[in-house]
């Protein structure tokens, strides 16, 4: 029992680091300053301080924000689902494969022609630096949802380009031979990482949908536990078969996202909250890897901020815009898409993997990375909203809703639907009594924002509204509340 009290000091530590890194959130609405950039950089600064902070492995490192990137790619396709996704799958594939490719490629020359790296690394951080961050936009926005399909195309891409980016990177390392060989060889890897991947991922997907309506639970709160552990099942399984993790949880995600099922709330619930918590961890272990003196010297940090230059004022807005040219989207919706796809967890992440095959130079390129996505994230994350704002994107403030009123059922309940009120759809401004739902659908329930309002005939709705509506599968009046 000697070590008890020692133990006891480590534990109170943590829970005080966990408890302000969730209290920064609310710190960072009121400096501007995104709370990744606050985890990144204050942990860097404590590995400078405490070096013994930093001391866990590289590799040790990477499984650990592995994990996290597991949970909160799983959320972020829940939160898309199937039928957002299905809308603009073309542009998301097209943006998220391209994108990255153009994005690696520029990054890559930029870095040997300007920065004096060879070819390898320069190669190196142009794929380490081509994904964008879904946990670092969710957290940019804060309680603002991007609506319309500028924000399914903003979200599907940080979704899908991290497990491009991910392969590409893995494909560049082990890619044998030399000249033409060694390009034969990457590119197979990358191919059968993303077919295997985006096999898995659906095959995956349809076992846990299977699972979460057949496979009844003795207490409810295992259903969630359930479902983040068959997510991380799938990534497992996947990546054993040298296939693409990432984007079979990605995958699995939106499949079941807006798919029915018991419990599916509290499901929704608990991934978010790991997700949340997987970003904490994600940020936190990275920037307890490199000390902050470590990222900065050397003339290293000159080489980071040319490199950021480069990447937010010319590649993002010149060659991926070059690549968003057939995705149809207003003046105003393009521009917030190209600026923000942020950095974040995911470069550091292949950073590590830089570092952990002992390549050559191997601190000056995470050096480099490190700086770049701090930079990315301060500088492109801290005017996302002001920006939404001036060019109009289509955006909601969510308001907590901290109250609940629900009912449970042992059956599926048939024909129960949740509508959203749109701008300018047929119920936009339509009083009860003159919406046409026709004789077999009804209005049983309105939640406007955040509070209940009494459904009568004269009661008029507005966009934002939350419907709960009865009616029969062939009598669905969805086409109602969408917009035209």
């Amino acid at each position: 029992m000697s070590d008890i009290e020692p133990y006891a000091i480590a534990l109170t530590i943590a829970a005080l680091a966990l408890l302000g890194a969730i209290a920064s959130n609310r710190v960072s609405e009121r400096l501007g300053i995104p709370a990744p950039a606050i985890f990144l950089l204050a942990a860097s600064v404590a590995a400078d301080l405490v070096p013994t902070l930093g001391s866990l492995d590289i590799r040790t490192d990477q499984r650990i924000v592995t994990v996290a990137l597991v949970l909160i790619l799983f959320d972020g396709g829940m939160h898309i689902g199937w039928r957002r996704f299905r809308a603009a799958a073309g542009a998301i594939a097209w943006l998220g494969v391209a994108g990255t490719f153009v994005t690696a490629g520029a990054l890559a020359l930029a870095a040997h022609g300007l920065f004096g790296f060879d070819w390898k690394p320069a190669l190196l951080i142009g794929a380490a630096l081509a994904p964008t961050d879904p946990a670092v936009v969710f957290s940019v926005l804060g309680r603002r949802e991007v609506s319309g399909r500028s924000g399914t195309l903003l979200e599907g891409e940080s979704g899908a380009n991290d497990p491009v980016g991910i392969a590409l990177m893995v494909s560049l390392l082990g890619a044998t031979g030399s000249g033409w060989s060694a390009v034969g060889h990457g590119a197979f890897e990358f191919v059968l990482q993303m077919v295997l991947g985006g096999v898995f991922g659906v095959l995956g997907g349809y076992a846990l949908l299977w699972l979460m309506r057949h496979l009844p639970m003795p207490n409810e709160a295992l259903y969630s536990l359930r479902t983040i552990a068959f997510a991380l099942l799938i990534f497992g399984v996947t990546t054993a078969c040298h296939g693409s993790g990432f984007l079979a949880v990605f995958l699995a995600g939106i499949l079941v996202g807006d798919a029915r099922a018991p419990y599916k709330r509290e499901i929704e619930r608990f991934a978010g909250a790991a997700a949340s918590l997987g970003e904490i961890v994600a940020f936190t272990v990275l920037g307890l890897s490199i000390p902050i003196s470590t990222a900065l010297g050397d003339g290293r940090v000159w080489t980071g901020l040319g490199l950021a230059a480069l990447l937010i004022l010319l590649v993002r807005p010149l060659l991926v815009g070059a690549v968003l040219i057939p995705v149809r989207l207003r003046l105003g919706e393009r521009a917030f898409v190209l600026w923000a796809g942020l950095k974040g967890a995911v470069p550091i992440l292949l950073g590590t993997y830089v570092l952990a095959e002992g390549i050559a130079g191997g601190e000056r390129i995470y050096s480099v990375i490190f700086v770049v996505v701090l930079v990315s994230v301060v500088v492109q994350g801290g005017p996302v909203p002001v920006l939404a704002r001036l060019w109009k994107v289509p955006m909601r403030v969510i308001e907590p809703e901290p109250w609940a009123l629900g009912m449970r059922f042992r059956e599926q309940p048939e024909g129960l639907h949740r509508y959203l009120v749109a701008a300018g759809s047929a119920a936009d401004g339509c009083s009860i009594a003159d919406l046409d739902l026709g004789e077999d659908a009804w209005i049983s329930m309105v939640s406007r924002r955040g509070r209940l309002v009494q459904v009568r005939g004269e009661t008029v709705l507005r966009p934002g509204d939350e419907v709960l509506a009865l009616a029969e599968d062939d009598a669905d009046p969805g086409h109602l509340f969408r917009a035209p």
